[in-house]
């Protein structure tokens, strides 16, 4: 009968006897466990040879020996000679340390799980019978993709300390969330939101879950920063996990740092769980590189609030790039700003609106345009600014893309 169990491996040897293409691959888990990977083997595969020169294992170019398995707290027999395997599994068992036959899993004494990692919560599949590796990681993948679709209630059940889980959320489509994001609303007691990002994904939510909306739109701040601050502290104090969901990335221009900082000093434990900032996926999505070799070599990414800083025109005049968020308002102090400052009125640019949504819209024109025709064509935020070559109409269908 076999038991699921959960090893500490963090600084303890484990014994790789074998590195080809299966020591290979389980090799990874190990060494991401922290553990001290010790690997045996006449050769090596090319990814074992690397690990070694950069000192992520040691490896002894030669044969096994009963005598290896000693200061071992596991031992992994995947040489390519299933009898040699076994021979490695009696040696184990004689010496009391859990062996995992990489041939034949019922001559070993331990069995490696598929695993699947949820934040704080690790999931594992294992064969009770025969051996079935197709079989129990295509268990784990459904679990894993179950999981992280947000179906499963990842709330602690038992009360603890609580904590902030600062969570980007991207430019606002659900698809663009990262993974751990996505755990990170599972694991929620309490999720804190603004107005902008993947807000969608609160749809899903269980419904005892508390929303508390704290959004900002350009002329209404309705929830000033000092409490919205005092909010995540608050809950987090009472014992719950708290999930801030911020659009885009929560350190560009999201006053993320200030968050995470009066948690810290409140004694309250964070995570940061970095987004997609819309800075770069947004004008990605409108088939705008904010650099491309040969045409722009830098691209500055600045907050709108205050007009065009020395470094945005600086790009501007010296064919860089330069993206604003937050700009619509300051777009005619902007573009003014540039050509005063001795920039081609002919410069491309491009507003890309409700970037990532099914409302996504293009607005361009030449910098010495853009102010009417943006009023024209009546833009409004949120939107992303782009100032430069890459922003030109067909930029990527162009010769001017084209590099050599």
């Amino acid at each position: 009968m076999t038991t699921l169990l959960g090893l500490d491996l963090a600084g303890r040897r484990v014994l790789i006897a074998g590195a080809g293409a299966v020591a290979t691959r389980r090799i990874r888990r190990f060494l991401a466990a922290g553990a001290r990977v010790r690997v045996v083997a006449p050769t090596a595969s090319a990814d074992v040879e690397r690990q070694a020169l950069h000192g992520d294992l040691t490896w002894e170019k030669r044969g096994i020996a009963p005598g290896d398995l000693d200061d071992a707290w596991l031992v992994l027999a995947a040489t390519d000679d299933p009898q040699l395997n076994d021979e490695i599994a009696a040696w184990a068992d004689e010496r009391r340390v859990w062996c995992i036959d990489a041939s034949d899993a019922r001559r070993g004494s331990a069995r490696q799980a598929a695993m699947s990692t949820h934040g704080d919560v690790t999931v594992g599949v294992v064969s009770v019978d025969a051996p079935d590796p197709q079989r129990i990681r295509a268990i784990r993948d459904a679990v894993a993709a179950h999981i992280d679709e947000g179906h499963v209630d990842l709330r602690r059940r038992r009360p603890g300390a609580g904590r902030v889980l600062l969570v980007g959320s991207g430019p606002g489509d659900p698809g663009l969330v990262t993974v751990r994001g996505r755990q990170a609303l599972a694991e929620a007691d309490v999720v804190v939101t603004d107005r902008l990002g993947a807000t969608e994904l609160l749809v899903a939510v269980p419904y005892d879950v508390e929303v508390i909306n704290v959004g900002k739109s350009p002329d209404n701040h309705p929830v000033p920063q000092a409490e919205i601050n005092r909010l995540l502290v608050e809950h987090a104090q009472a014992g719950k996990t708290v999930v801030r969901l911020k659009g885009g990335d929560p350190f560009v221009f999201g006053r993320g740092g200030e968050e995470v900082h009066a948690c810290l000093e409140a004694g309250v434990d964070v995570e940061v769980v970095p987004g997609i900032s819309s800075a770069l996926s947004v004008p990605a999505l409108a088939g705008i590189p904010v650099t491309q070799r040969g045409v722009a070599n830098s691209v500055v990414i600045t907050s709108g609030h205050a007009g065009a800083d020395a470094t945005a025109l600086a790009a501007i005049t010296s064919g860089g790039t330069a993206v604003f968020l937050m700009a619509v308002s300051a777009l005619e102090s902007i573009a003014d700003a540039a050509l005063e400052a001795g920039a081609d009125p002919s410069v491309p640019v491009a507003i890309v609106e409700r970037g990532s949504t099914s409302h996504q819209r293009v607005t361009r024109g030449e910098l010495g345009a853009i102010v009417r025709i943006s009023r024209e064509t009546g833009v409004k935020p949120p939107a992303v600014i782009v100032v430069g070559e890459v922003a030109a109409p067909g930029f990527l269908d162009s010769d001017a893309s084209a590099t050599t």
